[in-house]
């Protein structure tokens, strides 16, 4: 599977097999994550010590000026890549309790405006770096090829590879203009998966020349632009290997063929996540050594909630210090991985010294500007004359399955109902607390109704609860978070393409009557 169209270079930067010690090799390929908006002793640490990278969440930046204090402290203890994982729309980690002020990729791909779509990333990248982030975890060039996809769906700009490929480079050249790196995922392609493999292991029985035909332009055309960086994928394809994607040399190989591929970082999804550990200290610990012999330069460790962030952190570095000194590792190798890092950290130098400073205030406003142009190219009616009147509406949430890459609740429409029509109420259907659907509906009286879907054609228990609230409200608008192609039969449709706060608000003008 030749995937490349000119030879890759060798690295650049020499490697000093003997300039670290066991501990720092280590700490040079790991990207652990950390509880609060105040970095730990313990990170600033290992941050001094030659840390490679540290991964931010939402609970690490519930404001942007609190998270640029955060981001200089941990600088400031050493030349550590600070990421995160902020793809706008449904995934959003620094505008985590507004919702997302870009309508994410789904958004972007159903306008399919690439000169917008590189507008949105520049204004994405500006505000990262306003929040001292080195490197965004986007864009997704995944292909949404499976409507029944638990995971990617919207987070995709779409189903053609074609119009991922072209929309993902724009998105990347707009990062880097705004000042940061980019890193392309979920390689080699997880858009067809039908498990979430934050839960278990999805695999992908398909061949060779389908990966090569479906899955893998999007990730040739990003490398041939400049791509950064890459995040190898949660899944299993046994024609590529009898591994899991991220821990599958036949795959790091795989990514290394791509133009530029062997001075390009390597960066695993989280290995907390149950498709390659039980999320257990030890677990992890195991997974980094098997990302590492697979080629692997970065291993995420993943995201904190309740669980002893420096059992895991020094987990991690106990195996692979064990596993260099039984010779499973090579010291060779991972101070190749450290150059990588250093290289792109030298090359985000240059991005941020090109790209214009503005301070965070200026950041938000301009992402907003045109996050809400993209959404309301975007937004779009599907079925029926979509406008309410009669009073403040009940939003019915009728989602029930969630992943943690997006989260259970929807702010981005809490918010914008709020604002846009004073005394409108949220019905979370699936809540554990909530009253059966019947009872609720039938408490609404003549209010006018919306309904908020993901993937009614994928959860059953979601389109029986569509299906009810239909046939006790048929004037009921429905605004359809997830794919085109997942979208539900009903007479008044709203396409949004996403839950993001821009993806509400474009939603909520076309329903709401002035």
């Amino acid at each position: 599977m030749d995937t490349a169209s000119t030879p890759s270079p060798s690295p650049s930067t020499p490697v000093t097999p003997a300039a670290r010690s066991p501990r720092e090799l280590a700490l040079g390929v790991l990207m652990p994550g950390f509880n609060g908006a105040t970095p730990p002793d313990w990170l600033l640490r290992a941050a001094a010590e030659g840390l490679g990278s540290v991964m931010l969440v939402a609970q690490n930046a519930p404001d942007l000026p609190t998270t640029r204090t955060l981001t200089d402290a941990i600088h400031a203890a050493g030349p550590v890549l600070i990421t995160v994982d902020e793809e706008g729309g449904d995934v959003s980690r620094l505008q985590a309790a507004s919702g997302s002020a870009l309508p994410g990729a789904g958004g972007l791909g159903a306008a399919d405006d690439v000169q917008l779509t590189e507008r949105a990333g520049a204004a994405l990248g500006a505000l990262v770096a306003a929040a001292g982030i080195d490197v965004d975890l986007a864009p997704v060039l995944d292909v949404a090829s499976e409507p029944t996809n638990p995971v990617i769906g919207v987070r995709a700009f779409g189903p053609d590879p074609a119009l991922v490929g072209r929309h993902g480079v724009a998105f990347l050249a707009g990062l880097q203009a705004g000042g940061v790196a980019g890193c392309a995922k979920h390689f080699p392609g997880h858009g067809a998966t039908t498990t979430d493999s934050h839960l278990a292991l999805p695999v992908l029985d398909t061949t060779e020349q389908v990966i090569t035909d479906r899955d893998l332009p999007p990730f040739l055309a990003a490398a041939q632009a400049g791509l950064d960086a890459v995040m190898t994928a949660h899944l299993h394809i046994p024609a590529l290997g009898p591994r899991p994607a991220s821990l599958e040399p036949a795959v790091t190989a795989l990514a290394r063929q791509l133009p530029g591929g062997q001075d390009r970082v390597i960066i695993t999804d989280a290995l907390d996540m149950h498709a390659v550990s039980d999320g257990s200290a030890a677990g992890i610990g195991s997974a980094c050594v098997r990302a590492l012999q697979a080629g692997a330069d970065l291993l995420c460790l993943g995201t904190t909630g309740g669980r002893d962030d420096v059992a895991v952190f020094e987990a991690a570095v106990a195996a692979i210090v064990g596993a260099l000194a039984r010779g499973e590792l090579a010291a060779a190798d991972l101070e190749r991985s450290i150059a990588r890092v250093g290289a792109l950290r030298e090359r985000i130098a240059g991005y941020r010294a090109a790209a214009p400073a503005l301070e965070v205030a200026q950041a938000e406003t301009a992402v907003a500007d045109v996050g809400a142009l993209a959404a309301r190219a975007a937004v779009t009616v599907a079925r029926g004359d979509v406008r309410l009147a009669g009073g403040a509406p009940v939003l019915v949430d009728l989602r029930r399955r969630y992943n943690q890459a997006t989260g259970r609740v929807a702010p981005g429409f809490a918010n914008a109902l709020a604002e846009r029509a004073p005394g409108a109420e949220v019905i979370l259907a699936g809540a554990a607390d909530a009253r059966p659907l019947a009872e609720l509906l039938d408490g609404l009286g003549e209010r006018p109704v919306l309904a908020l879907t993901r993937e009614p054609l994928a959860d059953v228990r979601e389109q029986e609860d569509l299906d009810l609230l239909l046939a006790r409200r048929g004037d009921a608008v429905v605004i359809h978070g997830g794919t085109a192609d997942g979208a539900p039969e009903a007479d008044r449709l709203v396409l949004a393409h996403g839950v993001g706060r821009a993806n509400a608000d474009a939603a909520l003008r076309l329903v709401l009557a002035d």
